[in-house]
């Protein structure tokens, strides 16, 4: 029924857009952290082109008053998802003008911080920013966005477009943005921090701005290391200057996504704010090569349907691809498109949908989006595939597009044949191996790569010296990866010989691969894998320090002694295996209480997700369970992102059954707050019919 009420609501607006065409909007916002609500006083530029009797505008459970059109009060009606107004329109121009109040369930969220902080941001893509902003969940409707925003002087306030102004008035500063040219709804934003920004000037001279909270200012360098590179490598390799008037990116926390395109400002999750040991592991380069590549491929130009959703999506990993490319080189891009191939063979034993259908997967409409791509790049020239881009853009910008209009730039300048590749890229879930390969193997990498995967069955005394040579080679480190990888399922005594190889060749990756893969450690290759806790990478230093901890019960003093000051990422991935294993170490510690609040605090509401993620899974992994984690994890039932949630109603019905877990989870039910409560209470019932 989803699927039907889902293809009426497109049908309507397709009507609504022949109908009535929204020029601009202009509003002033403000909003209330106590109760998490927005509210706006909103005009509207539109134009009739043909007679229509009912105006509708996208608005998830909002209350409006001060309803007119050209000054003037009409009828209007207010839905649970719109707001409808009613008059008899003939041709012409118009104004619509209104106030509106809302409390968003989603889209618009308040991140509460330590000391009454608090970190405010939006997500929109989808159908979502209908749920705090009055505007157009149809793609089709593109218009131009400005918007005011009043709030605290203590905090930075961004939204779409150029800062036009400041104005002060006691403890509160309006922030006046505005666009230049037309946009889809979905990418209105807003984000409100205490923020650093650093402004830079690309090659184009257009303005960039790079933001991080106060306490990370150290870390510009590392998290946005290869960002001005990015950009101008992406305007002279796409061919058509960055289409907006400037650009900004800021790291957001809890955010839903990797990343986000918002026209303008591009919105990142906090995991990617690294330091330079950091950045080994876990840079932004992709995410960032990726949401600025969506400016042009999805921004400038914008799908008109989710059909043709590998426009946007597949462009954007081809584009992020063809920058790391320009940073990485050579090999990288190879091995990056070889694994991305493989993940999508193993994916299409079970997943049968195409990239040119609206319900493909993430995986087919991103990576083989972009192997379409690059196999259309190859076929007919780096010359012609530019025309192509070029073209595309120009001809089709601050417009929605769709499959056969950039099939028909392609046919300008080439007599490739569209129709094989549609139906054998676009339209067959079959990934096509051969052809894959044929182009892959043009890498010598990759020949390597070949070789290596070629060899998986082969008996390890076989091939053990050219396995042993292609280590000690300089060849990429990916190929040393898949060597390692092999050999997993091999006895100890066979491969030694081969790990000491493999952790000789100083890659951090190559290293954190024997980290990894070597999870029963012998005493005689102790000291070698203890090597691994002074490598540079906060992932190396947790799977070393977990697994010799786990091997060597008579060194775990000595290796907690090591690590006790350790912190690793943002989230804290050290400082909660370390009072993890320090808490089930007998004797260890001379004040365990303070070790147990201290892991505790970190699942509480004052971290991130991802944080209190981490220690939730410490804690009952290691069984140090009170009330308190119990009430930590009931309240990840209730956060927004729904990757934390469900681990938190996983993990409750895991330990629910233990019928004594669930008497502890019955006597803290009346102490959490009503959300809280339902979740548990819908838990538990489940759990008893179960039973």
């Amino acid at each position: 029924m989803k699927y039907i009420l889902l293809f009426f609501t497109t049908f309507i607006f397709a009507q609504q857009t022949q109908f009535v065409d929204f020029k601009s909007v202009n509003a002033q916002l403000k909003l209330n952290t106590l109760d998490k609500s927005i509210a706006g006083s909103v005009e509207y530029q539109f134009e009739v082109l043909k007679p229509i009797d009912t105006i509708k505008i996208d608005a998830k459970n909002m209350e409006f008053s001060k309803v007119l059109i050209n000054g003037k009060i009409v009828n209007s009606i207010t839905t649970e998802k719109q707001l409808q107004i009613i008059g008899d329109f003939q041709k012409g121009k118009n104004q619509l003008t209104f106030d509106y109040w809302a409390k968003p369930k989603q889209a618009l969220y308040f991140i509460d911080i330590e000391n009454s902080e608090v970190q405010i941001w939006t997500q929109g893509q989808g159908r979502y920013t209908s749920n705090w902003f009055p505007s157009f969940d149809d793609v089709n409707e593109k218009l131009i966005f400005n918007l005011g925003i009043t709030f605290n002087k203590e905090y930075q306030v961004i939204s779409n477009g150029i800062l036009k102004e400041k104005t002060t008035n006691g403890d509160l500063i309006q922030w006046q943005y505005g666009m230049e040219e037309p946009m889809s709804s979905y990418l209105v934003m807003l984000a409100i921090g205490k923020y650093d920004k650093k402004e830079l000037k690309a090659k184009s001279k257009i303005p960039l701005e790079y933001y991080l909270e106060n306490k990370d200012t150290n870390r510009f360098e590392s998290t946005y290391r290869y960002s001005k590179r990015i950009f101008d490598f992406l305007e002279k390799e796409i061919g058509v200057k960055y289409p907006w008037e400037i650009y900004r990116e800021i790291p957001v926390r809890d955010f839903l996504y990797a990343g986000m395109e918002n026209t303008t400002s591009t919105l990142f999750a906090t995991r990617y704010v690294v330091d330079s040991i950091g950045f080994e592991d876990r840079n932004y380069t992709n995410v960032d090569a990726h949401e600025l590549a969506h400016h042009w491929f999805g921004d400038l130009i914008t799908a008109e349907s989710s059909t043709h959703h590998w426009l946007q999506e597949g462009f954007a990993t081809y584009y992020a691809l063809l920058a790391e490319r320009d940073i990485y080189g050579e090999d990288y891009f190879y091995s990056k498109l070889y694994d991305s191939a493989q993940q999508i063979k193993f994916a299409s034993r079970t997943d049968s949908v195409p990239v040119l259908n609206a319900k493909a997967s993430s995986l087919t409409f991103y990576e083989k989006g972009a192997w379409a791509l690059f196999i259309l790049h190859e076929a007919i020239g780096d010359k012609a595939f530019k025309k192509v881009i070029k073209n595309y853009l120009k001809k089709y910008a601050y417009q929605t597009v769709n499959t056969q209009n950039f099939f028909d730039e392609i046919k300008k300048v080439s007599d490739f044949d569209l129709d094989k590749f549609q139906k054998t890229w676009l339209e067959s879930p079959v990934f096509d191996t051969p052809t894959a390969n044929a182009l892959l193997s043009k890498n010598k990498a990759i020949q390597i790569r070949l070789e290596v995967d070629k060899l998986k069955k082969t008996p390890l005394a076989e091939k053990e010296v050219f396995l042993k040579k292609t280590l000690e080679s300089d060849v990429y480190q990916g190929i040393k990866q898949a060597i390692v990888d092999q050999l997993v399922n091999e006895k100890y005594e066979a491969k030694k010989a081969l790990l000491l190889v493999a952790l000789n060749t100083n890659n951090v990756q190559v290293r954190q691969d024997v980290a990894s893969t070597l999870t029963k450690i012998p005493e005689d290759f102790r000291l070698d894998y203890e090597t691994l806790l002074n490598d540079k990478s906060y992932q190396t230093q947790e799977i070393a320090l977990f697994w010799l901890w786990k091997n060597f019960p008579e060194h775990r003093s000595e290796y907690l002694d090591k690590s006790k000051n350790w912190i690793g990422f943002n989230d804290y991935n050290l400082r909660t295996m370390w009072l993890s294993l320090a808490l089930s170490t007998p004797n260890y510690s001379d004040n365990p209480e303070a070790l147990g609040s201290e892991l505790i605090s970190f699942s509480s509401t004052k971290y991130e997700a991802t944080t209190r993620q981490n220690a939730l899974e410490k804690l009952i992994s290691f069984k140090i369970i009170n009330d308190q984690v119990l009430s930590n994890l009931v309240s990840a039932t209730t956060h927004h992102m729904w990757q934390f949630s469900k681990f938190g109603r996983d993990t409750i019905r895991f330990l629910l059954k233990n019928s004594e877990m669930r008497v502890s989870f019955e006597r803290i039910l009346p102490n959490l707050t009503p959300d809280e409560q339902f979740q548990l209470d819908r838990l538990l019932k489940e759990n008893e019919v179960k039973k």
